[in-house]
């Protein structure tokens, strides 16, 4: 039965059929995509352009980081580097180690799970709860060998029948965004995408699926949205790998170098979000459109609305709604935390009644 499952889960495709939501879905998997392309209107209205959010919090596993979860257990089933009863190890700001922790409760293995100590307590109890190994430790630089991500990789060196999926530097990354988000884009926009946009952790959502939707027409504007204390914005515009001032609210996303998975990637720009505008995106959709939402996901769609100022009337942008507001409750909700980050003050008054 097992070895059944394991090639279930080791085929290299997902149904990008939209009509895969009148049909039965099988399994953790076979729900893992196909998620729905939502225009916001009161967006859309202010902005004279379509915006629209891909709602990859309805995953199965809560994020989008499901998408790469997937792939990158299907990556090593497909070179054999882990047989029943394998160890899934990753360094992990959190959405890809919940959903890596989903798929090992499905397949009978064991998630061990490696995070810097500065994400949220939400995250690091829901992976418990979902029986994954964590071990929190203290925010070092990459070069740092207690960077979590090198602890995880010793670990699964060290312990027989496990694998280091790698998140950052694996391409099955990417391609499972090439694979699946960027065709769902093309197919719900009926080829009609002016503009993605999106920020980026990894680099595999942006990359595979501007890699798929450059291919299918050019001339989409493809832009990458950076929060403060990032080096992707200067990147991106000037090939030079300097940080922006300040550090971010935001959790998983900005980088301090280049990953393998958003290497060569056919990005044409980028922006600088700063963490004001993300919030107060995040109590914008939630008090005016109802979509409660991360700040990540609030960036995202403060990078669209700033796009669409240098777009025609009646464009259509695309990004993404990450994941769902629940796990940064204590800190993107929290008045005492926003204010010692200096963004209560700046919050419209009427969101003051959201927060606690």
């Amino acid at each position: 039965m097992l070895s059944k499952t394991l090639r279930y889960y080791g085929q290299r495709s997902l149904s990008t059929d939209v009509s895969a939501y009148a049909r039965i879905l099988e399994g953790f998997r076979g729900s893992i995509g196909n998620t729905p392309l939502i225009r916001l209107p009161k967006l859309s209205q202010e902005t004279g352009c379509n915006i629209l959010v891909k709602a990859e919090y309805l995953n199965p596993g809560g994020s989008i980081k499901d998408r790469a979860a997937l792939f990158l257990i299907k990556d090593a089933l497909d070179k054999n580097l882990i047989k029943s009863g394998a160890t899934i190890v990753e360094g992990t700001a959190g959405n890809t180690g919940i959903g890596l922790a989903h798929i090992c409760n499905a397949l009978g293995f064991k998630c061990v799970i490696f995070m810097p100590d500065n994400q949220s307590k939400e995250k690091i109890d829901i992976l418990r709860v979902l029986g994954a190994e964590v071990t929190t430790v203290p925010v070092v630089p990459i070069t740092d060998p207690n960077n979590y991500n090198h602890h995880a990789k010793r670990y699964a060196e060290q312990h027989e029948n496990s694998v280091w999926t790698n998140q950052f530097d694996n391409r099955a990354n990417r391609d499972g965004h090439y694979s699946t988000t960027g065709p769902e884009v093309w197919t719900q926009t009926n080829g009609k995408v002016n503009a993605f946009v999106m920020s980026t952790g990894t680099g595999g959502t942006l990359a595979g699926t501007c890699m798929y939707l450059k291919e299918k027409n050019s001339k989409i504007r493809t832009v990458l949205a950076d929060p403060p204390g990032s080096v992707l914005y200067h990147y991106i515009k000037s090939g030079k790998l300097e940080r922006t001032d300040g550090s971010s609210i935001t959790e998983g996303i900005g980088q301090g170098r280049l990953t393998q998975n958003l290497k060569d990637a056919p990005i044409d720009e980028s922006l600088f979000i700063k963490d004001q505008d993300s919030v107060n995106m995040v109590f914008k959709l939630l008090c005016e459109e109802g979509f409660f939402i991360g700040a990540s996901s609030g960036l995202n769609v403060a990078a669209a609305v700033e796009i669409s100022k240098s777009m025609p009337k009646g464009s259509t942008i695309v990004t993404t709604i990450c994941d769902n507001g629940q796990k940064y409750f204590n800190r993107l909700f929290n008045k005492n935390e926003l204010s010692k980050r200096g963004l209560l003050d700046q919050l419209p008054e009427q969101y003051h009644k959201n927060i606690f």
